[in-house]
């Protein structure tokens, strides 16, 4: 599934929509996560607090009806590109540090985490981590032979 301009378009209103309920002159709240559910039937993106209360709502229409099996992993890397997109709104939301944004399955269970805002850490794209074990014994296999 090729993710089109309109796709991201809605998903970054969306992520908008989130970081409208947290504006940074507020006083921070305790949250640790903010949940992204999509449902590849229905098209729905939604995003939940920890209590499972809705934060906001919307349809991406690319996603209705796919029935695509690498689903959850392209709508992933289409939130993550958002995320990324819009880091500076996001990491000043009024939300206690660390908190991260989980995408879950309709089932609410976790399908990936997507983004962590902390300023002591920083997790590294799964698709760059691929391999990553090969790369380190090759490495370490020629350090030990020189």
């Amino acid at each position: 599934m090729k993710v089109t301009e309109q796709t991201l378009q809605q998903i970054e209103r969306t992520i908008g929509k989130v970081a409208d309920k947290f504006p940074t002159h507020v006083e921070a709240t305790i949250l640790t996560d903010i949940h992204f559910r999509v449902n590849p039937e229905t098209g729905e993106f939604t995003a939940f607090d920890d209590d499972d209360r809705e934060i906001t709502r919307s349809v991406v229409e690319q996603w209705i009806g796919n029935t695509d099996e690498h689903f959850f992993e392209n709508a992933a890397r289409a939130i993550r590109k958002c995320l990324e997109n819009r880091k500076e709104t996001i990491e000043a939301m009024s939300i206690l540090q660390p908190y991260s944004f989980v995408l879950e399955d309709e089932d609410k269970e976790p399908v990936e985490e997507l983004y962590l805002v902390d300023n002591d850490t920083v997790i590294i794209d799964s698709d760059m981590m691929q391999d990553l074990d090969k790369d380190l014994d090759a490495f370490l296999e020629k350090l030990l032979k020189e």
